[in-house]
């Protein structure tokens, strides 16, 4: 149980979510800038209750001993230009990330700096194994659809691709719909079972792209819609093979946002890209306006979840599953 700094809260953690990124994070994917030594908790979708206030912590927040908060798990430093605009995920300055560093929610106590926190109603909070992916899979496909909404790719008559359904995917497909303006939503991915859960939540339409060549990939597209191409694609994966599959699928001025962290370079070809004026966005995670965004249409029914509860005991075998892609929606640890 750590001793909260004065402007800290002290939680119990009542869920937390298991991401792929941490895997990575204990594999060295990031061991640049989030060198690993072990022991080590990660953990950065978090939801807990109030266990204990800083002495600075202010009385307006009104908080008491077991109020269920959320954890924005994205801590900047508050002075850099990112900061200022609201976005402390881009932290250019000293920023850190709950559980890249910080110790995370992997554990059954957590403190929290008290302005990273934003409180629940209580009907929410008898779900906290729902409200903790909320940080991340939830967060994150948000950010990213609302980037392509505001390209101006979206709307009746467009098609849009969601790429790997898996924690990400299965909301993401969900705020395609929600935010598609009408427009056509499809989901790629290498298994049927997940293209089941795509579909259940809001695809129109699934295709197994597993082993399949582009052109057999747009046979089955036009098949579906009516068209080979498409209009903005949301990547999940961020792989070599996913990133070049979209831009071989994206259409004259489309775009594709990638919010998926697989491989660490890709590659697409260069003259489609120039010759047909697409965009290539990268989104990251998301600021305290998205949480509270997705919060709030989670609270109003507005998002399916697909959540499997898992034990802290079994963390070393559920991280090696999502390293393998094995793990369909979010595996969720869960105290209470």
């Amino acid at each position: 149980m750590p001793d909260p700094g004065p402007d800290e809260i002290l939680l119990k953690v009542a869920a937390v979510g298991m991401c792929r990124s941490d895997y990575q994070l204990l594999d060295g994917y990031f061991r640049d800038p989030f060198p690993v030594e072990f022991p080590y908790i990660p953990g950065h979708e978090i939801a807990g209750r109030v266990a204990g206030l800083g002495s600075a912590v202010p009385a307006t927040m009104d908080y008491s001993e077991n109020d269920m908060v959320v954890v924005n798990p994205s801590w900047g430093d508050g002075t850099c230009r990112q900061c200022r605009e609201g976005n402390e995920q881009l932290c250019s300055g000293s920023g850190r990330w709950v559980g890249f560093g910080p110790a995370g929610g992997f554990a059954e106590y957590v403190a929290v700096e008290h302005r990273h926190v934003i409180p629940v109603s209580e009907e929410a909070a008898s779900r906290p194994e729902f409200l903790a992916p909320m940080t991340d899979a939830g967060m994150t496909p948000y950010r990213g659809m609302t980037k392509l909404r505001d390209t101006g790719k979206l709307g009746p008559g467009r098609v849009i691709a969601v790429t790997g359904i898996g924690g990400l995917g299965s909301y993401g497909v969900q705020f395609a719909k929600l935010l598609g303006g009408g427009a056509t939503v499809v989901a790629f991915a290498r298994s049927d079972s997940k293209l089941d859960v795509a579909e259940e939540n809001g695809a129109d339409h699934g295709v197994n792209v597993g082993g399949k060549s582009t052109e057999a990939i747009q046979d089955e597209l036009e098949r579906l819609t009516g068209r080979r191409t498409v209009d903005a694609v949301l990547d999940c994966v961020g792989s070599e093979d996913s990133v070049a599959m979209g831009f071989d699928l994206l259409g004259p001025e489309g775009a594709l946002a990638s919010v998926g962290l697989m491989s660490h370079r890709v590659q697409h070809r260069q003259f489609p890209f120039v010759g047909t004026e697409q965009s290539y966005l990268g989104s990251f995670w998301g600021n305290q306006l998205d949480l509270a965004a997705v919060l709030s249409l989670a609270e109003a029914g507005l998002v399916k979840h697909n959540v499997t509860k898992v034990e802290l005991d079994d963390v070393n075998e559920n991280l090696q599953a999502l390293g393998r892609g094995d793990v369909v929606g979010r595996q969720v640890i869960v105290f209470e």
